[in-house]
């Protein structure tokens, strides 16, 4: 621009030997929020595991737990879990205990899902009232157990006096020791299923049912043909979860009968801690090595889920 004859002067020129500014990659967001998370599983998680595998691996004393120093002991341990005779019964325990409630938990989960799936009055409400055995603390529940099934005050008990039936002794009794704790952890277990569930039922079109009904199937065919194999994923999720719970149910076992009369409800994860902590002479590294059975035994099935869902995928 030119003012009476002189040419303004031009304004600072930009310094064109200044890079570009990169954006910021998103890797490092990634990073931020991966870190707090993986310091988490490492502290809480991994630590713990390789502490519990390093105890299983080593001859602990109650000294040597103090100060450090134990001996290094290889597979001493495990040999000694799978020599005692009460592994036999420990094992056979875990299994009925972890399959049965398993079943029932599930079938009873379902059945109360599709029950109130139907949308009728006060189902929200009955609902919510079922959520009550998961909201409790589980010592409040096996003390609660405890008290219903006892032989000589239980509530249970004076039902079947009352109708005829001659009292059982539910927990002192090596029969239905076994029986009394599978029952108080299905009452226990039923509400997660029937939450899972109910939400894997919303998910599904009302309009599959309303095209098969028009065709002419009944109820019970639109629930194996439909429902159920609709119902497969969340089921799979359910039954892993419910899987690694129970194998690592303690608290009512132990407070109901502490694997007791004779062994007759002992299972793995009341094991383990009967022989790290439950005698005078506490045998740590034979009581790790049954707990590190029991994470074995739920990574097998994790992986066993994993390897299903993928084939799934591909099909």
């Amino acid at each position: 621009m030119q003012d009476g004859g002189r040419t303004a002067p031009a304004g600072p020129r930009p310094d064109r030997s200044a890079p570009p500014r990169r954006p910021r990659s998103p890797q490092w967001a990634a990073w931020a929020f991966l870190t707090p998370v993986t310091l988490y599983l490492g502290l809480f998680y991994a630590y713990p595991l390789y502490r519990n595998l390093d105890l299983s691996l080593r001859h602990y004393t109650v000294r040597s737990f103090v100060q450090g120093d134990a001996p290094f002991a290889g597979l001493d341990n495990y040999r000694t879990v799978f020599d005692d005779p009460t592994f036999g019964p420990a094992l056979t325990h875990t299994v009925v205990f972890t399959a049965v409630c398993l079943f029932f938990q599930y079938a009873l989960g379902l059945a109360l899902a599709v029950f109130f799936n139907q949308n009728f009055r006060l189902s929200a409400t009955l609902r919510a009232l079922f959520l009550v055995p998961w909201l409790l603390p589980l010592i409040v529940s096996a003390s609660t157990w405890s008290w219903m099934l006892n032989s000589d005050s239980g509530v249970v008990n004076a039902v079947l006096h009352a109708v005829g039936i001659a009292p059982v002794n539910w927990l002192t009794s090596p029969s239905w020791s076994l029986a009394s704790v599978i029952i108080a952890n299905v009452w226990i277990g039923i509400p997660f299923n029937l939450v899972v569930l109910y939400s894997g039922l919303q998910s599904i079109p009302a309009s599959l049912h309303e095209a098969a009904a028009l065709d002419g199937a009944g109820a019970w065919r639109r629930f194996w043909h439909i429902t159920f194999p609709l119902l497969r994923p969340v089921s799979a999720v359910t039954l892993l979860l419910g899987l690694v719970y129970t194998l690592k149910v303690f608290d009512i076992i132990w407070i109901m009968t502490k694997g007791g009369p004779a062994d007759s409800s002992t299972t793995f994860a009341t094991w383990s801690y009967r022989l790290g902590f439950g005698n005078l002479l506490p045998a740590f590294g034979p009581g790790a090595a049954v707990g590190n059975l029991l994470v074995a035994a739920a990574v097998v099935f994790g992986l066993l889920y994993l390897r299903v869902q993928r084939k799934q995928a591909l099909s």
